[in-house]
């Protein structure tokens, strides 16, 4: 470096990242025992005239004993599909301190059947799950006509 040029990156310069969490006041009418619990609670979040205009993917974030901490509209797509940051699922649930997680999507077309894609996310869902002691309980699909649950249907 040279004598009057002023370094790239000072020390000083880091910030300190602070992780607060306070438990937030829990609904104890909004504890999830079944996927029709799941979809029940789904439905009450989502905005059904958007059920069937394009896919969006949500999360439930739940506690140890599967109280409902929060639910999340993680991604929007288009009337194909849904692209889905798995770290974001990831980060959401640290940060709401959850032990468990439900992941659900939508499928405009008004097929339950999940496509391999939809598979293929469950699987990265799980794996990551295992790494970082958060439980995946289910992956619901929804139409406006009803739902499917990978753990219902031995998928998971």
């Amino acid at each position: 470096m040279k004598k009057n040029e002023t370094p790239l990156l000072k020390v000083d310069t880091f910030n300190e990242v602070k992780i607060h969490y306070e438990r937030p006041i829990l609904n104890p009418n909004r504890v999830v025992k079944s996927s029709e619990d799941s979809e029940r609670l789904l439905r009450t979040f989502i905005d059904a005239k958007r059920i069937d205009y394009k896919e969006f993917f949500w999360v439930l974030l739940l506690t140890n004993a599967n109280q409902v901490i929060g639910v999340s509209e993680i991604a929007v797509g288009n009337t194909t599909g849904v692209s889905v940051n798995i770290k974001e699922i990831y980060q959401l649930a640290l940060l709401a301190n959850a032990s468990a997680i439900i992941v659900a999507h939508n499928h405009p077309s008004g097929k339950l059947k999940p496509s391999e894609a939809d598979k293929r996310l469950t699987n990265k869902l799980s794996e990551a799950s295992k790494f970082l002691d958060i439980t995946l309980l289910d992956h619901i699909i929804l139409t406006s006509e009803g739902f499917v649950s990978f753990s219902d249907s031995n998928w998971m």
